[in-house]
């Protein structure tokens, strides 16, 4: 069998797990760079997703708790989608990605890892970076640390 090295894991299998939303939890602390929140807004703010579909995964979401777009109200959803476009420009600037996905699973069966506060993905694509890993190896090759990924965001911020 075939072993697949990512030392950097064990620092999450190790550590207490958070209770709560995460969206709420994170966008209180101040500690920005820790957290991985690239940016922030009256309404919305935007961080890295620690266990990324793909290089340079962000995920963008208000501050208030709401599961449902429909509870959004007109401020908060104008700033969500201007937020999700700066975070696309800053994106295909410092990662130049061919595509995007950009998508909002809303409720549990829809995907939603955190159902009660709705967000946003935001996943660069290029032309090649599905390989057999995901379907031989089910494994997901993430070729950049949030760190670096990081830095290289909040210069271009």
């Amino acid at each position: 069998m075939d072993r697949l090295w990512a030392p950097w894991r064990s620092a999450y299998i190790t550590s207490k797990k958070e209770k709560g939303c995460i969206f709420c939890t994170k966008c209180r602390l101040k500690d920005d760079k820790k957290n991985y929140i690239i940016s922030r807004g009256e309404f919305v703010f935007s961080m890295l997703n620690i266990y990324p579909y793909n290089n340079g995964h962000v995920m963008v979401a208000p501050y208030r708790h709401v599961k449902d777009l429909d509870k959004l109200n007109i401020d908060e959803m104008t700033e969500l989608m201007e937020h999700s476009r700066k975070i696309i420009k800053m994106l295909k600037k410092v990662l130049k990605p061919d595509a995007f996905n950009i998508g909002i699973n809303m409720g549990r069966i829809a995907g939603a890892g955190f159902a009660e506060h709705l967000h946003i993905h935001i996943v660069p694509r290029w032309r090649g970076d599905t390989n057999f890993m995901p379907i031989i190896g089910k494994a997901k090759i993430i070729s950049q640390s949030l760190d670096e990924l990081y830095k290289r965001l909040k210069k271009v911020e």
